[in-house]
């Protein structure tokens, strides 16, 4: 017996009409090659499998091991340093990046700037600072042979914009040293809760930033709303988890700071480097903490306001306002005229009080009032002098009247001897 395969609707209707026709024609099968033969199909795909194996290539001679494929003592992650002979003609197009720089920077640049020069003129980059549109651009020259150091000129001013010193930032010209740039700023939608989350990433005097340049061996840098690093690809991947954990409020710093001191501990011991270190790292559970919403601050003249039955007042529009001052019916020339009045009078109302602030610098300060009294101090003064001219006097008494009991006083009176040597002698004046 034969099974009808699928037939067309169109020759099913062809052979319906041909019966209605003629009876003695009956419906025929399908052709033997729409036929279902499963048995074909399986050889198909078993030859289909055999010619995709002798495609794939079998291993030879040119397949094998290199020797320094299973050497223990090379380190793969090693980065070469790159010699200029490898690339004698230098570079085929000139390439180059340009970066801005906020206001506040452009002193530091303009200082800073000969020595980021000199250092880039070593690998064959100029660079150009427009302190007038406020860029930075590097671009390469004939004699740059590293295809690679347009990148890290590249970082370079990143990095300086961003408030990197330049000795620091110069660093990311070194092939061991990578950047990474941290934008924090969309992570959180409340700014104050932005600035507490990311004071907690910096920590108390910085102790916690200080901890983490230690323990991923990189430099750290929060400037407003980036957080800039320098560092090995290690070093730079934790540090952006843990930026990122601190600002969506995930894990604190502290936390992650504790895991990274056992890892390193634990990487010291070659005998756990095939096992999980799973059971050793510490596990901090999250805890909620309900915290009252802080009260907003509100002005004691701001009443309470009343339930009322009432709709509020609809606020006046543009055309009402016209309206109730008559401008509404002006034509477009009062208009202007009366626009240009206003305009016109703001200005000299406005130079009059900058005039009035010029003048009140040259005004000269108020001298300070002496509170002395110069007639008490003469009253005073003469007082004074009559002490001292009456003690002046008195002393003067006194002297002459020593003078005069020191001239009556004889010192013969006082001195033992015979009274028959003593002979007085009386002067006679005539």
């Amino acid at each position: 017996e034969q099974i009808l395969g699928p037939l067309p609707i169109h020759f099913i209707l062809f052979q319906g009409l041909k019966e209605a026709i003629n009876p003695s024609i009956k419906l025929q099968a399908s052709p033997p090659s729409l036929e279902y033969q499963p048995m074909e199909e399986a050889k198909e795909l078993e030859q289909e499998e055999q010619i995709l194996e002798k495609r794939v290539r079998k291993k030879g001679k040119h397949d094998k091991d290199k020797p320094w494929d299973n050497d223990p003592n090379r380190d793969r992650w090693a980065i070469e340093k790159f010699d200029p002979e490898w690339n004698p003609s230098g570079m085929l197009e000139v390439s180059s990046f340009s970066t801005l720089f906020p206001q506040y920077r452009e002193k530091y640049l303009q200082d800073s700037w000969p020595r980021v020069e000199s250092a880039l003129k070593e690998y064959g980059v100029s660079c150009q600072l427009d302190l007038v549109q406020g860029s930075m651009t590097v671009s390469t020259t004939r004699k740059t042979r590293d295809p690679y150091i347009i990148v890290k000129a590249r970082d370079l001013i990143k990095l300086l914009s961003r408030s990197v010193p330049a000795p620091q930032a110069i660093k990311i010209l070194e092939d061991e040293m990578q950047c990474d740039i941290i934008k924090i700023g969309s992570l959180v939608r409340n700014k104050e809760r932005f600035v507490k989350r990311r004071q907690r990433l910096v920590g108390p005097n910085s102790s916690t930033l200080k901890a983490l340049e230690i323990l991923t061996n990189c430099y750290i840098l929060v400037q407003g709303s980036t957080v800039a690093a320098m560092g090995p690809y290690k070093g730079l991947k934790q540090l952006r988890k843990i930026v990122e954990d601190c600002l969506k409020n995930i894990m604190h710093p502290v936390y992650h700071i504790k895991i990274l001191m056992v890892r390193n501990e634990l990487a010291k011991d070659p005998a756990l480097a095939t096992e999980s270190w799973d059971r050793f790292l510490p596990n901090f559970k999250k805890r909620i903490v309900s915290q009252k919403k802080p009260k907003s601050k509100k002005n004691k003249s701001e009443k309470k306001k009343q339930d009322t039955p009432f709709l509020p007042a609809r606020t006046p529009s543009k055309v009402d306002l016209q309206l109730a001052s008559g401008e509404y019916h002006l034509s477009e020339q009062k208009k202007a005229e009366k626009k240009q009045r206003e305009k016109q009078e703001q200005q000299t109302k406005k130079s009059a009080d900058n005039k009035l602030k010029r003048d009140a610098s040259h005004v000269p300060p108020e001298e300070p009032v002496m509170n002395n009294n110069n007639s008490n101090q003469s009253e005073g003064g003469k007082e004074d002098l009559n002490e001292l001219t009456k003690s002046l006097k008195s002393k003067t008494q006194e002297l002459k009247k020593r003078k005069k009991t020191q001239e009556k006083v004889n010192a013969e009176d006082y001195i033992a001897g015979d009274k028959s040597s003593k002979k007085k002698s009386k002067v006679t004046r005539d």
